[in-house]
């Protein structure tokens, strides 16, 4: 039997993902959390085989989570659930350790392929996740300039976008200010930006907020 963990913040997507996937043959669903505080511990307890998790949370990103559970003695494996399409955050999510990327639109029997072959220790990547991967390893990506960026910069870029002042940014990421803004400076630079507001409306336009 499967071993499955379901994080997200809505409640009626936690309750679809309960039923599909309780609903299939050789899965058990065996808790259900809303933020990384309650996942951790149910992560202790239960010994998942796959964690279902969101890209958006509340408090954390689900990547800042995802690199937490990393850190872990036993990670578990993780399909990371989004409402992004692959070319914004599938090649983002597999870099920070994710075994498999969806978009909550997807088709619902692919969750549960998804889950069966993660669960067996295999990445699972749907066709355009696959051509994304593809170009990365040849090197013919034509991806936008913000995939240069680290996971901090990434983190930093969207903070910043979501309108948080730097001390606040700092706060959140346990960093200080001066490296906050270093980050920010390195942002401006990679993305040929000038200002918080250029950061906002980037970030808009290649569709990295909700």
């Amino acid at each position: 039997m499967i071993k499955v963990i379901l994080v997200d913040d809505h409640t009626l997507i936690l309750g679809g993902l309960r039923e599909l996937l309780s609903d299939a043959p050789g899965i058990s669903v065996v808790g259900e959390a809303t933020d990384y505080g309650s996942l951790r511990n149910l992560v202790r307890e239960q010994q998942p085989d796959v964690v279902v998790l969101d890209i958006n949370l509340p408090g954390r990103s689900g990547l800042e989570v995802l690199a937490s559970l990393n850190e872990m003695d036993t990670p578990p494996r993780v399909l990371m659930l989004s409402q992004f399409a692959a070319d914004q955050y599938g090649l983002r999510a597999l870099r920070a350790g994710a075994m498999g990327y969806l978009n909550k639109s997807c088709d619902p029997s692919l969750i549960v392929d998804a889950v069966r072959e993660i669960a067996a220790g295999r990445t699972y990547v749907t066709g355009d996740l696959a051509h994304l991967l593809l170009e990365a390893v040849t090197g013919k990506s034509r991806g936008s300039l913000h995939e240069s960026l680290s996971e901090r910069e990434m983190q930093v870029l969207l903070l910043i976008a979501a309108g948080k002042r730097l001390s606040v940014i700092a706060e959140r990421l346990v960093l200080s200010p001066k490296t906050v803004s270093v980050y920010r400076a390195r942002i401006l630079e990679k993305l040929s930006l000038k200002s918080n507001a250029e950061v906002a409306a980037y970030a808009m336009r290649h569709g990295l907020m909700k």
